[in-house]
């Protein structure tokens, strides 16, 4: 009887290299497939050391292995959305686009090369088919590495496909296997959060990759009154606290940001709490679609802890989601994702806070 067939997106990691052997020993036919997203960085996160070290855990493991290059599309999809959305004055989440657009697209199409239907990837979550026939991302047993909230985005037919063995274990145990097989990347550290950006000055990124001169502008408070200078909006995002270089006196805050008038307006604690967002560009998952009166658990950042929110549908495409309590800075470009009973309901793009629910 031939095994079925797994593409594994190795990535030369500790997470992504354990999720192979897990499959390989569940009995599956494990195919290494390595994306190249890009090149000349002085990090460890560089395509090439990448593919390296991918290609030294697939011969340990005894596994066909496969590099593809996704430059052009990583720097079309995923580099230039994120230089466009701080440029708006918003704070995107490339690791959200990434997934559905670049990563799951380019491992299905290279599966599908080598006849494998299914993939799998190295992230602290689990993929299940629910009674009500959705497939959806259901939470990590170990809270503190889970990564379900940038996977809100995928598709019903690409988690059909899709296997998540780390979802079950946590990240010790997962460091534990690695060193007890003796795997060549047991003691390599954990990626970046943005693994395009080794330094996390993204700032300095945007100003290397565009032509655009980034222009100071003007502190303003919400009356509009003129509180001091700003070094470009790229440096910026809401919530901010540190690095404003301005003697008020007391903690102040970024409230908004203007691409419009090129001018961060600053207020205090109390003026980033707030009720209420909208949000766009919705995916549903482990629900056929979202509905007024809906109750989840709504994140608004990655390390968010969620908090209970009802939602509103107020367009085709849109939705009010309205917090029990004010969360701290409401920031868009940023992702919202819900979660019900443990699994993500689904997400969409925040659009813009609202302060009158």
């Amino acid at each position: 009887m031939n095994k079925e067939k797994i593409v594994v997106g190795l990535s030369g990691g500790v997470d992504s290299s354990v999720a192979a052997y897990l499959l390989k020993k569940e009995g599956y036919e494990v195919i290494g497939v390595t994306m190249v997203n890009f090149r000349g960085s002085d990090s460890a996160e560089d395509g090439d050391k990448i593919a390296g070290d991918a290609a030294k855990v697939a011969e340990f493991l005894g596994i066909e292995h496969h590099v593809v290059d996704f430059c052009a599309e990583f720097k079309e999809n995923v580099i230039d959305y994120f230089i466009k959305e701080y440029l708006s004055g918003r704070t995107p989440n490339p690791c959200v686009v990434c997934n559905r657009s670049i990563k799951w697209k380019a491992i299905i199409e290279q599966g599908e090369k080598l006849g494998a239907k299914l993939l799998a990837t190295g992230h602290y979550a689990q993929t299940e088919l629910l009674p009500n026939g959705r497939y959806a991302v259901k939470c990590s047993v170990t809270s503190a590495k889970d990564q379900t909230y940038a996977l809100y985005g995928l598709s019903q037919e690409q988690l059909a496909r899709t296997r998540m063995p780390l979802g079950a274990y946590t990240k010790d145990e997962i460091r534990a296997i690695a060193s007890q097989i003796g795997l060549p990347v047991a003691d390599k550290p954990d990626s970046m959060e943005i693994c395009f950006i080794p330094d996390k000055d993204y700032a300095k990124f945007i100003e290397e990759h565009t032509d655009v001169v980034i222009p100071k502008g003007n502190y303003v408070n919400a009356s509009g009154e003129i509180l001091g200078r700003h070094e470009g909006i790229i440096h910026y995002t809401i919530g901010q606290r540190k690095g404003l270089n301005l003697a008020m006196g007391h903690p102040v805050f970024v409230t908004e940001i203007r691409p419009e008038t090129n001018e961060v307006v600053i207020g205090e604690n109390e003026d980033i709490l707030i009720p209420a967002l909208k949000c766009s560009k919705l995916n549903a998952m482990s629900v056929p679609e979202f509905t007024t009166g809906m109750e989840v658990t709504a994140k608004i950042r990655y390390n968010h802890k969620g908090a209970p929110a009802v939602l509103e549908k107020t367009g085709e495409d849109e939705l009010l989601v309205r917090f029990r309590d004010p969360q701290r800075a409401i920031t868009p470009g940023q992702a919202v994702v819900f979660y019900q009973n443990g699994y993500v309901a689904g997400g969409g793009l925040i659009d813009k806070a609202v302060k009158e629910s």
